[in-house]
């Protein structure tokens, strides 16, 4: 038997909400619907997926949502890309960039009209295109000079380099580090970093002192210029800050850099916005 993608969602919604009613609520289906669809999915795999109190993936359930997740993006991306074809051009334009890919390039290519930004954590960029929820994205993360990022596989998608720019280490003023010229990763393996998903670049670091669950550029600066972490941001953004200092990182060989993703050839004002994007692009 084929697995259905309806009874995988409802699946993939009770255990996210752990709730067979909530879920119920978010789907528009009744909650008795929703316990056959579980029940049916169950049945087909032959498995219990779910506990009922509390509502709780099993193992089975657990090893089944590493497989849904892609599985259902892929099935939402496959539509998107088909109406493409024959959906007329957006005379409106829907951009989604991570935070620090809202940089002084978008700024100089967004024209005065017909564009809506939307903000996302880096993660959820691709998907953004890839589904149809945005026309065109930009992402960002630090990577070896000239080296694309490492994106997730969601979709076919057409990758640009947009830019690359030195990196730095925001440091509190009164920080032992903050007088050098440079500094390098190695030098700070014992310092506390703040962990900010949504806003900042991804550093595996030994200890992070404070969560930031955010996209505000200027709150996580706060935090690091307060002392509360460390952050590795673009020198531009580190430097504008207003508070803490930044120094360039010399160690390992990284750069800032930001790529603009397209399901397939752009149109119209999409195509417009893209070409303004990538004019001149030096990576």
């Amino acid at each position: 038997m084929t697995m259905d993608p309806h009874l995988l969602r409802t699946f993939v919604a009770v255990a996210r909400l752990a709730s067979f009613s909530a879920a119920a609520r978010e789907l528009g289906y009744t909650q008795s619907a929703v316990s056959q669809h579980i029940a049916a999915l169950e049945g087909d795999l032959r498995a219990e997926l779910l506990t009922r109190r509390p509502v709780a993936p099993t193992p089975a359930g657990t090893r089944l949502l590493e497989h849904a997740g892609p599985l259902l993006l892929r099935l939402d991306a496959a539509r998107a890309d088909v109406l493409r074809l024959t959906a007329a051009p957006p005379g409106r334009v829907t951009l989604a960039a991570s935070p620090l890919a809202v940089g002084p390039r978008l700024l100089a290519a967004l024209p005065a009209t017909g564009v809506t930004l939307r903000v996302l954590p880096p993660a959820e960029v691709p998907a953004a295109v890839a589904t149809g929820g945005c026309d065109l994205g930009l992402v960002d993360g630090p990577a070896a000079p000239s080296d694309p990022l490492r994106l997730p596989d969601v979709a076919p998608l057409t990758v640009t380099g947009v830019a690359q720019e030195e990196l730095a280490v925001l440091l509190p003023a009164g920080h032992p580090f903050a007088g050098r010229a440079a500094v390098r990763l190695d030098d700070l393996a014992d310092a506390r970093w703040l962990d900010a998903p949504g806003v900042g670049l991804p550093l595996t670091a030994a200890r992070a002192s404070v969560r930031y669950d955010g996209t505000d550029l200027h709150a996580l600066c706060a935090l690091a210029a307060a002392g509360h972490g460390l952050a590795l941001l673009p020198r531009r953004v580190a430097e504008a800050a207003g508070a803490g200092v930044a120094v360039p990182l010399s160690a390992p060989r990284l750069v800032h850099r930001t790529e603009l993703l397209t399901p397939g050839t752009p149109t119209g004002a999409a195509a417009a916005l893209a070409a303004r994007l990538t004019a001149g692009s030096p990576v």
